[in-house]
């Protein structure tokens, strides 16, 4: 009987030691569920262009009232020219959104994605301006500008860059705007053209002085507080609307909410304060 008391009491107590760590063990899976719940990372890739505006409205996006119910939220951006970042995205780059600065890439990803209800979305529209911190523009006016850029007087010294326009959309823009005036072909053929990987390079060269115009991103002038005589903003009719497109990579609900941000009145008072013309 003795025998059979103490192995009862063994027993016993070898199944409470068990329950307890089966409830430690619960215990300390559910806290690491709770923080990983808390702690959440998105990765956005975006273009080269929005480095200005972007900063501003993730912070008034993280300190907004709304998101108290996500947790802590870490967001990562990587600048790049769109092309560059579209590379990146088909090679397996994990971007969770992918903000452009032309319809194009976006809607490449869209044709690749097995998930069809993904669309691309218009985020916001971009203005070209020409940038010089060595030639005053104030009295400019597109037509003079073309005559100075004709003239006898613009030598083979003279240098405008412009972003790659097979990677970066403003580049883009700047070619389609330079062919529009018939002298986009004259210029390259004079090796007056400089080519930069992507707008921020493009306002690099010009704010240093190392060309003497470069086609930017009116944000970016924007941004720098640049003077009235170092800037003219290009007609928007004179070349093809700057629609800037983003796509959902990784549809989590960050993502989605980002999203919503971004269309949301708050988002797009940033845009526009930022330089950038309204969506329709």
């Amino acid at each position: 009987m003795g025998r059979s008391l103490a192995a009862i009491s063994t027993s016993a107590c070898l199944l409470l030691a068990l329950n307890a760590c089966t409830a430690d063990n619960s215990t300390n899976t559910e806290s690491a569920a709770a923080t990983s719940a808390k702690h959440q990372t998105l990765r956005i890739a975006a273009a080269a262009n929005l480095s200005d505006v972007l900063p501003n409205i993730i912070d008034s996006y993280q300190t907004d009232s709304n998101m108290s119910n996500q947790g802590n939220l870490d967001i990562e951006v990587t600048y790049a020219s769109s092309g560059k970042l579209y590379a990146q995205i088909k090679a397996g780059a994990p971007y969770d959104i992918f903000l452009s600065a032309n319809q194009e890439f976006p809607a490449k990803l869209s044709d690749d994605k097995r998930n069809k209800s993904v669309q691309p979305f218009t985020y916001t529209r971009g203005q070209l301006a020409l940038y010089s911190v060595t030639k005053p523009l104030n009295d400019f006016t597109p037509a003079s500008l073309l005559d100075a850029f004709t003239s006898a007087s613009f030598t083979d010294d003279s240098k405008i860059s412009i972003a790659n326009p097979e990677l970066a959309p403003y580049g883009a823009s700047a070619k389609s705007y330079l062919q529009s005036q018939k002298i986009y072909d004259k210029l390259n053929a004079q090796k007056s053209l400089i080519q930069a990987e992507n707008i921020g390079q493009v306002f690099q060269y010009a704010h240093t002085g190392s060309v003497d115009y470069g086609f930017v991103a009116q944000s970016q002038l924007v941004a720098i507080k640049a003077k009235p005589e170092q800037f003219i903003t290009v007609p928007k009719a004179s070349y093809p609307a700057i629609l800037q497109d983003g796509i959902v990579i990784n549809n989590t609900v960050p993502a989605a909410a980002f999203t919503d941000y971004l269309h949301s009145d708050a988002g797009q008072q940033h845009f526009a304060q930022a330089g950038y013309l309204p969506i329709q």
